[in-house]
């Protein structure tokens, strides 16, 4: 099984919605998961995200765990090609290295490095970062998903759920 994640703040919580599928090119999920918990204490601290998201995201998909084979990102894997971890290498590790994580930014960190990857008609590009599997093949599974804009469909899902706080499946 695959997955996107993002999670979403509030003043009171966060919500974290999981998107699974099984196939990078499904249009459609095979389930939805929300998951709200309180807000985390981390305040944001650019180039430690992991450390406000990394709880919400392993309090979403902690039960589904075993049936994942990866799990896409809102975010970096790597900061930079110093391989500084960004919140996908420590969610890798976080999984114990058994789980592959495919890091989609839409903005360039400084100093961040990854894979181009440009979808539909945009002009602007994602950059893809992976851990458990090599950059050149995560930025291939992201250009293969489903959806003509330059997010993912699955991905866009999952940011929809995170902010709306509820599942419309599964």
């Amino acid at each position: 099984m695959l997955a996107c994640t993002d999670t979403h703040y509030s003043e009171t919580h966060s919500t974290t919605a999981v998107v699974l599928f099984e196939a990078w090119g499904d249009e459609v999920a095979k389930a939805e998961v929300v998951r709200q918990i309180p807000q985390p204490s981390s305040e944001y601290v650019p180039g430690e995200f992991y450390r406000r998201e990394l709880p919400c995201i392993m309090a979403a998909i902690g039960p589904m765990r075993d049936t994942l084979s990866a799990v896409i990102i809102d975010g970096y894997v790597w900061l930079d090609d110093k391989n500084r971890k960004g919140l996908g290498a420590v969610l890798y590790e976080e999984l114990g290295q058994s789980i592959s994580v495919i890091g989609v930014a839409k903005n360039r960190f400084s100093g961040s490095s990854g894979v181009e990857v440009f979808r539909g008609k945009s002009s602007r590009s994602l950059l893809v970062t992976a851990a458990g599997m090599d950059n050149t093949e995560a930025a291939a599974h992201i250009r293969s998903m489903a959806g003509e804009s330059r997010m993912p469909t699955l991905l866009k899902r999952a940011d929809f759920l995170s902010r709306h706080g509820r599942s419309g499946s599964g």
